[in-house]
């Protein structure tokens, strides 16, 4: 991923990245289709076969990449980063890991945010990454070249990246376990067949990123990146606020047309914006850039998912408990309710999203004796497939209409940044004078937009 737009702005003139980088992001989108239908297919069969899938693909990928052909203009010295690495690489993950294991209930408490080994975790993890920028200007050949901060599309172009890759990532797989875990389940869909379809329901997504992918990055080659890329954003912002909008009884035709238009907003958004970041650097730095870029999206992810599951599960802390009481209530089972009401947040979560009742396994557990006055087609209710997910529909969908709004702020803030970057800018370098190394000067080339 690093190297990819790396080595497409090497290989495109510079009115043409645009282009480039949009259908490299249609190649990457129809591989995400692609691979969410082969799975669904394979897990019909065997789950295990789904890890089958990526054999041919990266056999493939290794045979085509060895045949690439070297274009680039490479450092007159380079060393790898050891210390660089050993300061990202452990702040990041004891970040994360901490993170992680904060979801996990600890003790009488829901999270595990005052479990000490996830406070110690993140105490070591912020120390990692503020020693991380000391290092990098020190050192002879640093991952993250800290200078290039100071050219403004680069600046405003990374930053942006890093919001939009927040403002989705983990609520993508919000909106997953909506479908997969209370939707449809709710609409007749069998456990086993949620994967499949959860997988297919979230295709307008990908589709939507595909058509604007190429579309925007070639308007991006003629008109600049600016406001095309702010736009993508502040359609995405509206897609946000449309999905809080969302009835808790919607029909997919209003969640398709809602995930097309943020598809849309994203693949207007993505190919400008790199291709304006790619545009802003020297060429002898692009693929350290593109490893900054990519590096910004790949731990905003897995980030996004650890801030939007925290809100989600604090939510379902002060909303699971009243919403299964009063559920249990209406199907005359209510002494049930001590019990089913302290299903901890996190399990109730994961029990939907991998498609199975958890209150089963609890009435099993429970003496038999207590099991016994509750007449046998409330234990058919509690133990069917619609009850739980319709209990936790009610405590769910208002963290996830917060969540909802967070994304909405963060990337309204991208379209923001993404505006302020000014005009066209890309990077000029003038010929090498006789007999001498290259003199590397920036110069902007303005488009027919004025630079504020």
């Amino acid at each position: 991923m690093a190297n990819s737009a790396a080595i497409l702005t090497d290989a495109f003139p510079s009115n043409e990245r645009g282009k480039a980088l949009g259908i490299n992001v249609v190649a990457g989108m129809s591989g995400t289709f692609l691979g969410l239908v082969l799975g669904g297919i394979l897990a019909v069969f065997y789950w295990r076969y789904v890890f089958l899938i990526s054999v041919p693909f990266g056999i493939s990928g290794f045979v085509l990449s060895y045949k690439l052909k070297e274009l680039s203009i490479k450092a007159l010295k380079t060393k790898i980063d050891i210390w660089g690495n050993i300061t990202f690489v452990l702040g990041i993950t004891l970040l994360l890991v901490g993170v992680t294991y904060a979801l996990i209930p600890y003790g009488s408490n829901s999270m595990g945010w005052n479990n000490p080994w996830v406070i110690t975790s993140m105490i070591l993890g912020l120390i990692s990454l503020i020693l991380f920028p000391i290092v990098e200007n020190r050192v002879e050949s640093p991952m993250f070249r800290l200078d290039l901060f100071k050219i403004k599309s680069f600046t405003y172009g990374i930053l942006a990246t890093l919001l939009s890759a927040l403002a989705r990532g983990g609520v993508m797989i919000l909106i997953i376990i909506l479908l997969q875990g209370i939707w449809l389940p709710l609409h007749g869909y069998s456990y086993s067949s949620t994967p499949f379809w959860a997988g297919i329901y979230l295709i307008p997504l990908t589709v939507g990123m595909i058509i604007m992918g190429p579309i925007s990055g070639i308007l991006s080659d003629k008109y600049g990146p600016r406001w095309i890329a702010t736009t993508g954003m502040t359609i995405v912002t509206l897609s946000f606020l449309l999905l809080v909008a969302l009835p808790i009884n919607f029909s997919y035709l209003e969640l398709g047309l809602i995930l097309f238009m943020m598809g849309i907003g994203n693949g207007m958004f993505g190919s400008p914006n790199n291709a304006a970041i790619m545009n802003s650097v020297p060429a002898k730095d692009r693929g350290v850039a593109s490893g900054m870029m990519y590096t910004m999206f790949n731990t905003a992810v897995p980030a996004s998912i650890a801030i939007f599951f925290t809100i989600v599960v604090i939510g379902l802390t002060q909303n699971f408990p009243e919403a299964m009481t009063s559920s249990l209530a209406s199907i005359g089972a209510v002494q049930l309710a001590p019990i089913l009401s302290n299903i901890p947040p996190t399990a109730a979560l994961f029990s939907a999203l991998l498609g199975y009742n958890p209150v089963t396994g609890i009435l099993t557990a429970l003496p038999a004796s207590f099991v016994a006055p509750i007449p046998h087609s409330t234990l058919n209710t509690l133990t069917g497939i619609t009850w739980f997910p319709s209990t936790l529909q009610n405590a769910f969908i208002p963290s996830l209409r917060i969540s909802f709004y967070i994304g909405a702020i963060i990337s309204a803030i991208a379209a923001i940044l993404s505006a302020l970057r000014g005009g066209k800018y890309i990077y000029k370098e003038e010929p090498p004078k006789t007999g001498s190394k290259a003199d590397l000067t920036p110069q902007t080339v303005e488009s027919k937009e004025k630079t504020s």
